[in-house]
């Protein structure tokens, strides 16, 4: 007799063959679990989006122009960020153009080269090894595809002579060089004239960025300023020089970041000038004040792309000229010019260490500029800036007729 039990019968033989099916059904009708979709998803994304065959991208080449304290901070931070972004640039190495000069009877390239320390410039701060001192300009940007200007605005036209014939197809630009290029009633900027003799897209940079601070890396913050419909070339740039303690804002606006550049030294000269008459603070902080006012209103006059808010949201604006009036080489020589009384060419030989003086040239070219277009009267405090520097006019009248 056998013994009851609670299980069911076994399915029949037919039935058994359609159970596959039936599970297949079911499982496809049913709803995904989500982890699984958005695996699937996910596979599905990359499988489409995966080329199929392998497309070696050229790597940007650097190439940096000019080898001052600005120049050879640029560089290290250049040099290490090729290395850090290996993928988007060629990192072996870094071609910097160097003016050759002699150093206690060696030649400066020859010492950057060995000791990867611009004595002259950048004194106790190395160089990374992948950035190569190059005496020849031509040679230095042979085949380079990202090109870096740094120089003072003097020698640009003498450098883009060499240079033009050498660029590689294809390449950009960016303007670190502070000033603008006067023609008469005609005034540009020098990444539009650097655009216009080599036929290529030229980007800005320019902030709150004193040498030696950045390369220290004490915090600072930069803009740079990229043609419309270039963002992509914000971005490159973005990339070569943002770092932990740089930090790199992109606007679309070339003209505001360079002029901001240029302007904010005419105004440091102000400053300057205030500090060796002893005026204090309040007299300093209005001369801020109406500098920033006047560079505003420069800018928009006679610059129709301009975007007003590179003015006070980015570094090249509001904190450019805040850190200019307060350090800086065109406001310490502006007091040495008042506290001394001797001139300016002689205070650049004897302060700087082979830097250029930038805001008295400025100066001149922005008076000339606004004498050609009957606009003077507009901007008093670049008007006196101009006469005090040049035309031999009492430093104690700075502030008359603000």
């Amino acid at each position: 007799m056998s013994s009851s039990s609670s299980s069911t019968a076994a399915p029949s033989p037919a039935i058994q063959s359609i159970l596959p099916r039936l599970a297949a059904v079911r499982a496809h009708l049913a709803p995904p679990n989500p982890t699984t979709a958005r695996n699937l998803a996910s596979a599905a994304l990359t499988s489409s989006t995966k080329p199929t065959s392998t497309i070696n991208m050229a790597k940007d080449k650097v190439a940096i122009i000019g080898s001052g304290n600005w120049g050879s901070a640029i560089a290290r931070i250049a040099g290490q960020n090729v290395v850090k972004h290996s993928d988007v640039f060629e990192s072996s190495r870094v071609p910097l153009w160097v003016f050759e000069e002699m150093i206690d009877g060696k030649k400066l390239t020859d010492i950057i080269n060995t000791t990867h320390i611009n004595v002259k410039y950048l004194p106790d701060i190395p160089l990374s090894d992948n950035v190569v001192a190059i005496p020849d300009i031509a040679k230095a940007v042979e085949g380079a595809t990202a090109l870096v200007f740094v120089m003072p605005h003097q020698f640009l036209a003498k450098a883009l002579d060499a240079i033009e014939g050498h660029v590689a197809p294809g390449a950009k630009a960016i303007s670190l060089i502070k000033g603008v290029d006067v023609h008469g009633s005609d005034i540009h900027i020098f990444a539009d004239v650097i655009e216009k003799r080599l036929g290529i897209s030229c980007s800005a940079l320019s902030g709150a960025n004193i040498a030696s601070e950045v390369a220290l890396e004490r915090f600072s913050e930069t803009t740079v300023g990229y043609r419309k419909d270039k963002e992509d070339e914000g971005l490159l740039w973005q990339k070569l020089f943002e770092t932990p303690k740089f930090r790199v804002q992109l606007i679309e606006d070339v003209d505001g970041v360079s002029l901001c550049g240029a302007l904010k030294n005419v105004v440091a000269v102000a400053a300057g000038l205030s500090d060796g008459l002893g005026y204090g603070n309040n007299t300093k902080s209005a001369i801020m004040r109406i500098g920033l006012l006047e560079t505003k209103n420069f800018c928009l006059e006679f610059f129709n792309d301009v975007k007003p808010e590179t003015f006070l949201q980015e570094s090249a604006g509001v904190a450019d000229l805040i850190t200019s009036c307060l350090g800086g080489r065109n406001r310490k020589t502006a007091e040495a010019f008042v506290t001394t009384g001797k001139p300016f060419d002689v205070l650049e030989r004897e302060m700087l260490g082979g830097q250029k003086l930038q805001g008295i040239h400025t100066a001149m070219d922005v008076h000339n500029f606004l004498k050609a277009r009957n606009r003077l009267g507009a901007y008093p405090l670049f008007d006196k800036v101009y006469h005090i520097c040049w035309d031999g006019l009492a430093a104690d009248t700075l502030t008359d007729g603000l």
